[in-house]
């Protein structure tokens, strides 16, 4: 959680010197910053300051960004992430999302929507805390919004800050048919009539996640041309 009496970390892992410098002299003006230029480098830095968010580049030497991601995940690590990378194609994006990532930003990009990408991810990061302190529990499914922690079968699961928030608003909207227009609004804060297949890439990883579908498991309905439906 971001403690709104300092200025917020920002992690930036990328191996183009240009690219790190500029982006890190913009950022810098409304955030702390720290640079990486390979994984390993980031994956040291993250561990052991703990920033607010990073924003990590895929192609990188040594360990890419998605391995770190991923390792960075599995040792408990929930700050966003946010994959800038120049590769462009769904099979990224979806791979990306499935190691923890919680945006993926296409270079190139201009650096007002880097920052306004940063503060949105920021802002559901500072907040994801406080708003809920109950458990939730249906079918063998157990979740914390206080500490966001989930179970499934009495297993711990491992969701990532974005599908945290996700699955935070469909409880929040229990029963009720969810457009994808709102999810983008409430969820991801992006402005109305904005349209992005992120959230249904998002909604898969969280089904997979908490084995909607096996088992006889069925809470997170589809609604065709619509949006989704939680009965959790």
């Amino acid at each position: 959680m971001v403690d709104t009496d300092r200025k917020p970390t920002i992690l930036i892992v990328e191996d183009e010197k240009l690219t790190r410098m500029s982006t890190a002299a913009f950022l810098g003006m409304h955030y702390e910053v720290m640079t990486a230029s390979d994984g390993e480098e980031g994956l040291e830095l993250a561990t052991h300051h703990q920033p607010d968010l990073v924003v990590l580049d895929i192609t990188l030497p040594g360990i890419d960004g998605l391995e770190v991601c991923k390792r960075l995940r599995s040792v408990g690590f929930r700050a966003p992430v946010l994959f800038l990378t120049a590769r462009d194609q769904e099979v990224d994006k979806l791979t990306g999302f499935g190691v923890g990532g919680d945006d993926y930003i296409v270079k190139p990009v201009s650096l007002a929507e880097l920052q306004a990408r940063v503060h949105a991810a920021l802002r559901r990061a500072q907040g994801q805390l406080a708003e809920y302190t109950d458990v939730h529990q249906w079918d063998d499914v157990e979740v914390n919004l206080s500490t966001l922690q989930v179970w499934v079968d009495g297993e711990p699961v491992q969701l990532s800050a974005k599908e945290m928030d996700l699955l935070r608003y469909f409880l929040k909207r229990r029963g009720a048919v969810v457009s994808r227009e709102e999810l983008l609004t409430e969820v991801w804060h992006y402005d109305k009539g904005v349209s992005s297949r992120t959230i249904d890439t998002h909604v898969l990883n969280l089904r997979k996640k908490l084995r909607d579908g096996q088992q006889g498991r069925r809470f997170l309905h589809t609604v065709r041309g619509i949006g989704y439906r939680f009965d959790g």
